[in-house]
């Protein structure tokens, strides 16, 4: 049963790296902060494989903040009802991780879209930003948690994202 399952990892994995886009994706991820993070992520999305220049793994990146993004607010609705001495704290990510969704990913992702890095750089940096406002208040409260690690990955996603972002001005 695990000879399937392996065979087809390797498929997808070759799949990920045609040649040209090997390079394309490493010349990417060496101008972030976090080269493993970087490949490991692009290297997740089956869009990578099509993945012609540098905006578009950019866009890559700002998809999977997206993603983390939504698993904070996912979590911060979660936690509310079990948990009501976080009320006020919970209550501050909420705002912010809804200003990611509503304007720090739409402005990169229109930016990059656009070729005006410069915007998606500034959606990126405040995406971080947020992350880590959230993760100051709820760290007032709890010292470790779900949504404190869901607030780390956002801000290194963020973070390598701005990285690829940064190499396009």
């Amino acid at each position: 049963m695990k000879f399937p399952l392996i065979l087809l990892t390797i498929l997808q994995l070759h799949s990920i790296t045609q040649p040209g886009n090997e390079n394309l994706i490493e010349k990417a991820c060496t101008s972030t902060p976090n080269y493993a993070l970087c490949i490991s992520t692009v290297a997740a999305d089956p869009q990578s494989a099509a993945a012609a220049n540098m905006e578009e793994i950019g866009l890559i990146l700002v998809e999977a903040v997206k993603g983390k993004a939504e698993e904070a607010l996912s979590t911060i609705k979660e936690m509310k009802p079990t948990s009501p001495e976080y009320r006020a704290a919970l209550e501050d990510c909420r705002d912010a991780y809804e200003t990611v969704m509503m304007a720090d990913v739409p402005e990169a992702v229109t930016a990059l879209t656009r070729g005006v890095p410069k915007f998606a750089e500034f959606g990126m940096k405040d995406t971080a930003w947020e992350a880590e406002i959230c993760d100051r208040r709820i760290g007032m409260v709890a010292e470790k948690g779900t949504l404190r690690d869901v607030n780390k990955c956002v801000q290194e996603l963020a973070t390598v994202a701005c990285g690829i972002i940064r190499s396009l001005l």
